[in-house]
């Protein structure tokens, strides 16, 4: 809008306000999967069987239990080869593994013994923290205060008061990263690195509020 323009229904001050919460992880999900190529697809599916079957059991021994691991079902392509001429491979079978482990001390381990059981893919490692809820509840609520002292402030450079709030529309969290530039995920150093670092939440709000002239 520029200085010519002029505001057909005036109402107020609409404000947008952010805030973020940092915590020490408390979990980590690791995304693994086993890839096995055979030269008949019973026998891919039956390897990788076989292969799901020690990663479970490499990870009961951690005392992961089986509640903590999602997999997926299996999947089955044909591979070939492109050189001089296009050349059969095998079929290739893979199961996908999304573990929730509450020990972080034992990540590394966990990692090792997992891939010498067969899981021949890491696929990331995503730190969080069980009690997301309660921090984004706090998020939202330092970002209703922002969002409140700001309209304040340029209430009183207009030499007017703030009235009641008539609207609030919450911003996706995700969006709110951005806004201030990362991720919210890992703060560690390097990405892809083993370090938990924090993990951020983050929380924004666009307020509408009334205005009482001066």
């Amino acid at each position: 809008m520029n200085g010519t323009q002029s505001i057909d229904s005036p109402w107020g001050v609409s404000v947008f306000g952010a805030a973020s919460v940092d915590a020490a992880p408390d979990l980590a999900r690791l995304r693994l999967a086993i890839t096995q190529t055979e030269n008949k697809p019973g026998e891919a599916f039956a390897a990788t069987r076989t292969g799901v079957n020690r990663i479970r059991e490499a990870l009961r021994r951690h005392g992961v239990p089986d509640t903590a691991v999602s997999t997926s079902r299996l999947n089955l392509s044909s591979q070939w080869s492109y050189g001089s001429e296009r050349t059969f491979v095998g079929y290739e079978c893979t199961a996908s593994f999304v573990i929730e482990l509450r020990d972080l001390d034992a990540l590394e381990t966990v990692l090792v013994d997992v891939v010498d059981a067969g899981a021949n893919e890491v696929r990331g490692v995503e730190f969080d923290v069980h009690a997301k809820a309660e921090l984004r509840a706090r998020a939202r609520t330092a970002a209703v205060t922002a969002a409140r002292e700001k309209a304040a402030l340029y209430a009183e450079a207009a030499g007017a008061r703030l009235g009641p709030v008539i609207h609030i529309a919450d911003v996706d969290a995700e969006q709110v990263q951005n806004y201030r530039g990362h991720s919210g995920r890992h703060d560690g150093d390097g990405e892809g690195d083993l370090t938990p670092g924090r993990v951020t939440v983050s929380a924004g709000v666009v307020l509408g509020l009334s205005l009482i002239g001066g």
